[in-house]
């Protein structure tokens, strides 16, 4: 242990307050409402813009949006800014009770739709989406639902990262599926829409949760990195993301739990969305999907299963990276493993748009994918 460094540590912790930079990127709203806001980041002094399409980053419900900037040193944003990419983020805001009645197709068919359509007409670009979580589902169900209804929309391609798309592989939920079967749902229907949301605590508490362990280890893990600042500041960061969870509208968790918890129908392909069935395999893009190897939220087979449904996708790539599931988006490690392959796989999209041939990393076809397409995998 470096004696000067833990000193250093605990009184910045003790006297400053924090030692992790949580200072936002800047940024500016483009477009505005109750439903969402649309921001661009500012470009980075000195760096050079890159010959490619804008990223628009689409995070999850109950997620805060700054789990994409989650702390200076440690932020996808202030990385794909770095490698002079044109970043905007669609934030939901946190939700109230006059939200209760907004269900997943409000998101599908109006809210991302008009994200997409103003960041390409703004940049005169097809734009590419990075998602996260459930924000993955929403970002890929919204492209298929455009194909479907013959409107297709300037995307050049998808990428989702920790996205669970068949639940039944979640150990976390899969004992609960039968009990929910069993008891039809009626309970916890009458429960969200009695209170007209998942409330935010209750978001909170169930991602501090899945890391039990962490937290019952955690002291001793403090204790052990105690001169090791950029540990200790990730720790920091975390903790302010989770205890800073949106709440989810009544409707969209009756959605989540009956659709994906009971039925489990995105493994089969798509979901049932305002009278009509949104279907994977309509998504005609190239598609990045990235598993975290210690994700508890979303086990690396579940997140895998969406492979295969994409059939309609030209080109679908799968990786895994460490990290649980905020990890595998923004911690540490990810940015030497998660951050180069969106940076690969983006550069080769924007080759290939561009009429050169992509340029990308052997692919092999994935095991039992039985489709021929080329999915690269670590």
């Amino acid at each position: 242990m470096h004696l000067v460094d833990a000193v250093a540590n605990v009184w910045d912790r003790t006297v400053v307050g924090q030692l992790a930079d949580l200072e936002r990127m800047p940024r500016e709203a483009v477009v505005g409402s109750p439903a969402g806001i649309l921001f661009r980041y500012r470009p980075l002094s000195g760096v050079d813009a890159v010959d490619g399409a804008p990223v628009l980053l689409v995070p999850p419900l109950g997620a805060p949006d700054f789990a994409y900037d989650l702390r200076r040193g440690c932020s996808l944003v202030e990385h794909l800014l770095q490698q002079g990419r044109t970043v905007y983020l669609i934030d939901y805001g946190p939700k109230s009770f006059s939200d209760r009645t907004l269900g997943i197709e409000h998101w599908v068919d109006d809210l991302l739709p008009s994200a997409v359509r103003e960041v390409a007409r703004a940049e005169e670009s097809d734009v590419h989406l990075v998602a996260w979580s459930l924000g993955g589902i929403f970002a890929l169900l919204t492209v298929a639902a455009a194909v479907q209804s013959r409107e297709p929309l300037p995307v050049r391609s998808v990428s989702v990262i920790g996205t669970p798309v068949d639940v039944s592989r979640v150990p976390l939920v899969a004992p609960l599926r039968p009990l929910a079967e069993v008891a039809g749902g009626r309970m916890v229907s009458s429960i969200y829409r009695g209170i007209g949301s998942f409330p935010a605590p209750l978001v909170s508490w169930a991602f501090h949760l899945t890391a039990v362990d962490k937290l019952v280890t955690r002291p001793l893990a403090v204790l052990s990195r105690i001169d090791d600042r950029d540990c200790l500041a990730q720790i920091e960061a975390v903790d302010h993301l989770m205890n800073n969870m949106h709440g989810y509208p009544g409707r969209v968790f009756g959605q989540i739990f009956h659709l994906l918890l009971r039925s489990n129908d995105l493994a089969s392909g798509g979901l049932r969305l305002a009278g009509r069935d949104v279907e994977l395999s309509d998504v005609d893009v190239p598609v990045l999907v990235v598993a975290g190897r210690d994700d508890v939220i979303a086990p690396l087979k579940a997140v895998r299963s969406a492979v295969l449904l994409l059939s309609g996708s030209p080109d679908v790539r799968f990786t895994t990276a460490p990290g649980g599931h905020l990890g595998v988006l923004t911690g540490r490690r990810a940015r030497s493993t998660t951050w180069p392959e969106l940076d690969r796989a983006l550069a080769d999209w924007d080759a290939a748009a561009g009429g050169v041939e992509p340029g990308s990393a052997a692919s092999v076809d994935a095991a039992g994918s039985g489709a021929g397409r080329p999915v690269a995998g670590t």
